[in-house]
């Protein structure tokens, strides 16, 4: 063989075995980080929240399967067939096993996403208890309001025109309307423990996020509409509420807190606010 062709050939080979060896590297090591849980999240606070992490991690082990024999026969392929100088071989593929690869896919996610329906539709597509907490979440750039309806258990009419965060009515309750007169607006949000909240979510500018990662429960705040979705927090805590939707300049600072506490404290909370806005 002449000397430029072994030096051809030998540097094709190092070339493609480097590649392979970093693939087969790539893949050792994501599955070393998820095997390990070495980053895990924080532990749920409800039953929906741990039906949720049973399906991701059901996901996760069918999807990482897929991974891991996907780039180690990209890796065996790369190797395989390396150059050694041979005439490349043009190959139209194979229509049957692209179809039966295609068919697969579109089964299996499917597939998860019918397994995930029930954790999905708990929060979302079922009415709250009628002795739910019930709590409006308005979102606008780059706060959390949080409205509790008072002793008389009905919310206020809301006024645009009447919205003035800096004399004190942020959301716009209308002065004229009695229901409005003991509502109570706070920027964290306080429920009890082991008591149903219904959360009405809502938007006055742009689409914001209410998620809190505690509850597994992520939903957006979309303007005109009023989402409801409701959970039942087992532990009590404090635990941080984000936005996860790039809302503008100051997304990175919208943020808020819910403080689940026992139902003697949430008692003593609505007194002590209404005490406040009494005075």
């Amino acid at each position: 063989m002449p000397l430029r062709n072994r030096n051809s050939e030998s540097g094709s080979a190092a070339t493609a075995g480097l590649l392979a060896l970093l693939i087969v590297i790539l893949v050792a090591v994501t599955v070393y980080v998820f095997a390990t849980n070495l980053y895990p999240p924080p532990p749920t606070i409800t039953e929906v929240g741990k039906a949720v992490d049973h399906q991701y991690f059901l996901t996760l082990c069918v999807t990482g399967t897929v991974f891991i024999l996907s780039q180690l026969g990209l890796a065996y392929a790369i190797w395989r067939f390396r150059d050694r100088g041979q005439p490349a071989h043009f190959t139209r593929g194979n229509n049957t096993l692209e179809m039966v690869w295609t068919t697969a896919t579109i089964i299996l996610f499917l597939g998860l996403g019918l397994l995930g329906r029930k954790a999905w539709a708990e929060v979302r597509f079922t009415p709250a208890e009628p002795d739910a907490v019930r709590v409006e979440v308005t979102t606008n750039q780059f706060v959390f309001n949080f409205r509790y309806p008072g002793p008389d258990g009905k919310f206020g009419r809301l006024d645009p025109k009447q919205v003035s965060a800096s004399t004190g009515n942020p959301l716009g309750i209308d002065e004229n309307d009695p229901a409005g007169k003991d509502d109570i607006v706070m920027p964290t949000l306080t429920v009890p423990v082991n008591h149903q909240v219904e959360l009405l979510i809502r938007s006055q500018d742009v689409i914001h996020n209410f998620y809190v990662r505690e509850l597994r429960l992520q939903q957006d705040s979309v303007p005109g509409m009023v989402i409801p979705i409701h959970f039942t927090a087992n532990q009590t805590g404090h635990y941080e509420i984000m936005c996860t939707q790039l809302c503008g300049l100051g997304h990175y600072r919208m943020r808020s807190f819910l403080d689940v506490v026992s139902e003697a404290d949430y008692q003593n909370f609505l007194k002590q606010q209404q005490q406040g806005a009494a005075q």
